[in-house]
């Protein structure tokens, strides 16, 4: 994969998997929270961790298969997950939501939890990444800018947003991302 591909594919694969910390901030904001820089510190570094080693390991697992087979293989993975991740999203279109966004982090520990989960939702999606070529440490460094950026601007979004209904969208937006990114593992 050329220079442009790879930072291509890492930066639509971090948009991908940025969605939930940037709609996470947005709630946040609605309720008159903000995370602190120490703590989009701390969500950046773990989410950036587990991510950096679940490409790692997808693309260890490449090793051992054929370079079009893992590229193939990745993609189609790819774009299971962004079609998987938009049913949902569309079948909730139009649909109003009484669910209570996240509470007020207490700390520290709060903010590694909440790293946590956002994390394992990069897991999945990075091991099936590393498999088609995206590569770890690129992804990795947009992954940590990208969450650095999200959490300012999803607390601005939200802040303007009021209670509109801005999180349904997350889900469609993350899906489309990844079903480009399949695509665009699958012909380039």
């Amino acid at each position: 994969m050329d220079l442009f591909s790879s930072f291509f594919a890492a930066i639509l694969f971090s948009l991908a998997c940025n969605l939930d910390t940037l709609m996470l901030s947005m709630g946040y904001a609605l309720r008159g929270v903000a995370v602190s820089a120490r703590g989009a510190l701390v969500i950046a570094a773990v989410t950036t961790a587990v991510t950096w080693l679940s490409l790692a390991l997808g693309d260890l697992a490449a090793r051992f298969l054929t370079p079009e087979l893992t590229r193939l293989l990745g993609a189609l993975v790819l774009l299971g997950i962004g079609i998987w991740l938009l049913l949902p999203a569309l079948r909730r279109n139009g649909e109003s939501g009484g669910e209570d966004g996240p509470a007020r982090p207490a700390g520290m520990w709060s903010y590694f939890s909440l790293a946590a989960a956002l994390a394992a939702n990069n897991a999945g999606i990075g091991a099936a990444a590393g498999v088609s070529g995206v590569s770890p440490a690129w992804a990795a460094g947009c992954n940590f800018l990208i969450t650095l950026l999200f959490l300012p601007l999803g607390h601005r979004l939200g802040r303007a947003a009021g209670d509109r209904p801005w999180g349904k969208l997350a889900l469609l937006l993350s899906g489309l991302l990844l079903v480009a990114l399949g695509l665009w593992e699958a012909l380039f």
